[in-house]
This record gives structure tokens, C-alpha cells and sequence, in this order.
């Protein structure tokens, strides 16, 4: 079997936090494509227009193994191109990253409500992957799963590239125990603890998962912890990791997480409807990953980590 060869590291260093695009330059059987500015042109013309591309090229933004590129470079299939894309304005997230845990493979951080976890979309530079490479001189840094953005709680990063595969592999193998908590309506008829279990699906496009007939893929433990008046605080523990999971499965049972923008509401509701530019940061989604605890697959160490972070909704209620 054929070993694929490593990939040239990028010429270009992170800007922001994000890394460069890296293109490489596909086979062109047609010959239509002389030049390396040939082929740039056509692949980038509809996203950002033939002319801004002659502007980057001219601006020296496109760089190859060898350097600045030009554009006018004879055409070779193979070869390797990288840019720093645009970056359109982003609404600013008002709230810090909190770091629980640091060491020399991973970091733990306390994702405020509201921050993407990494670049996707709308929200690219100001996510938490971006503000913690940025903040804390870790280039490498990646994240081992992806938290929802509405949420807020702990997150675990990878310091090391050679460590980020058996960190990855706690969450894709379910090895890690997740905690969750959460603010929501009380309701005397809904008997708990209940185990919701459903099968899950997300449609791209479309912000909300919704459930449908099917093979089980999600399945969660919902807790009463405390009652206070007409909420609830709960303890949701996820034994799954769909996208919307917590969410849909509360608003299963009745009981939809506080200033939950999308369950209950419309699956078709456009997408982007709820980015941040349009967010009450004043009424965020009650729902809080609490703790996490795994066996370290480098040192078999047991670890648990707990979040500082509170949620608002509960802190400010009279206890009365």
C-alpha cells in the first residue's frame, strides 16, 4: 500500500488565531488552466470575484512552499497554495474564556454562553479555539469535541498534535462521563429520573435537530435536582452526543431549557436565524456543561474537572 506523503507545513503563520487556506492545485486534463492565476481565478471568482483575486495576488496574499507567488507561475497539478482568507465583522461574545485546567497536553476552559467552540460560519475569529491559540501562544491548539454555542461549560483542548487523536478518541469511544446542568419549567406530571432515548438527526441548513422514527442514536438521564416555585434545576447526564441532544430531549419531556431560541419553536425557522447580531447576551440559554471526568489515555490517570461558571437564571431567583 502506497504511504501517502506529509503535508508541507504552511508558509504563513495564524492570523487571528485562524490558520491559512491551503489549496492544492488539482489535475487539469483540459489544459485550460496555464497559469497558477488561471485556475485562482476561476475557483475563487464566485465567492469573492475575478478582480479582488488579481488584488490579493498583487497584495502578495497567495504563497506557495517557495514563497510569494505571483499568479503567473506555469500551472502544476499538485502543487500547494495557501491565503488568509477575509475575515467578515463578527459581533463580539462580552464574556472571557475562564481556564480550569492547563497543563502540557491539554487545557480546560470554561466556554462562555454564546462563543463557538471553533470557526464555522459567521463566527470564525472570536470563538473560543481562536481567543484561547491567541491568548495563551498555543498555535496548535485543537479541540478534542465540540460544545454548542448556546452552551456554556467546559471544553477540553489539545495542547499537542500527537496527543490529539487519544484525547479525541475519550469522546467519539464514549469514555467520557459528561454532567450536565440545566433551568427549566417544573412540572409535577413528568415523573424523574427518566431516560430519554430517540434517534436524532440535523439537517444542514436547517438550526434545529429534530427527532425521528428510527434506530436509537441519543439517549440521556434527566435528573430533578431542586425545585424553586414554577423552575427547576436538573441534572442532565448524556450518555450520547448528538447535535441538540439536551435540548431536544428536555423539550421532549415538557420541559424546554430556559431561553432555548429553538425548542420549542418552527425545525424550518431560516438559517442563521439567533446569530449573535440578533442574541439578548442578557438571556442566555440556561443549560451548562458541568463536569467532565475520563481516565487519561496518556498516563491512565483518573481526572474530573468541574466548571466555575453559574447558572444566572437560578443564582438570581429568591430562594422563597
Amino acid at each position: 500500500m502506497r504511504r501517502r506523503s506529509p503535508l508541507p507545513p504552511a508558509p504563513l503563520p495564524q492570523r487571528d488565531g485562524i490558520d491559512p487556506v491551503r489549496v492544492r492545485l488539482p489535475a487539469d486534463p483540459s489544459g485550460a488552466w496555464q497559469t497558477v492565476r488561471d485556475h485562482l481565478v476561476e475557483r475563487f471568482q464566485g465567492a469573492i470575484g475575478a478582480g479582488r483575486v488579481a488584488e490579493m495576488l498583487g497584495a502578495g496574499r497567495f504563497v506557495g512552499v517557495d514563497g510569494v507567488l505571483s499568479g503567473d507561475e506555469p500551472y502544476l497539478a499538485g502543487r500547494y497554495v495557501w491565503f488568509h482568507r477575509d475575515f467578515a465583522p463578527e459581533v463580539p461574545v462580552p464574556f472571557e474564556v475562564g481556564i480550569v485546567h492547563r497543563d502540557e497536553r491539554i487545557v480546560i476552559a470554561d466556554k462562555p454562553h454564546f462563543l463557538a467552540t471553533t470557526p464555522r460560519g459567521r463566527h470564525v475569529t472570536d470563538t473560543a479555539l481562536a481567543r484561547l491559540r491567541r491568548d495563551l501562544g498555543l498555535p496548535a491548539l485543537q479541540p478534542a469535541h465540540r460544545l454548542d454555542r448556546l452552551t456554556a461549560g467546559l471544553a477540553l483542548f489539545v495542547v499537542r498534535p500527537e496527543d490529539r487523536g487519544a484525547y479525541q478518541g475519550l469522546f467519539s469511544g464514549r469514555r467520557v462521563r459528561k454532567e450536565y446542568q440545566a433551568v427549566a419549567p417544573y412540572d409535577e406530571g413528568v415523573a424523574l429520573p427518566a431516560e430519554v432515548r430517540s434517534r436524532i438527526v440535523k439537517e444542514r441548513g436547517v438550526p434545529a435537530a429534530r427527532e425521528v422514527a428510527g434506530e436509537v442514536n441519543a439517549v440521556s438521564r434527566v435528573e430533578l435536582v431542586e425545585r424553586r416555585g414554577a423552575l427547576g434545576r436538573y441534572r442532565l447526564l448524556p450518555e450520547t452526543g448528538r447535535t441538540h441532544q439536551l435540548r431536544v430531549h428536555m423539550n421532549r419531556l415538557g420541559l424546554p431549557i430556559l431561553n432555548d431560541p429553538l425548542f420549542p419553536g418552527p425545525p424550518d425557522r431560516p438559517a442563521g436565524a439567533g446569530d449573535a447580531a440578533a442574541e439578548d447576551f442578557g438571556a442566555p440559554l440556561q443549560l451548562l456543561a458541568r463536569a467532565l471526568e475520563f481516565r487519561d489515555p496518556v498516563d491512565g490517570r483518573e481526572r474530573r474537572f468541574e466548571s466555575a461558571l453559574r447558572l444566572a437564571a437560578w443564582d438570581a431567583r429568591p430562594l422563597a
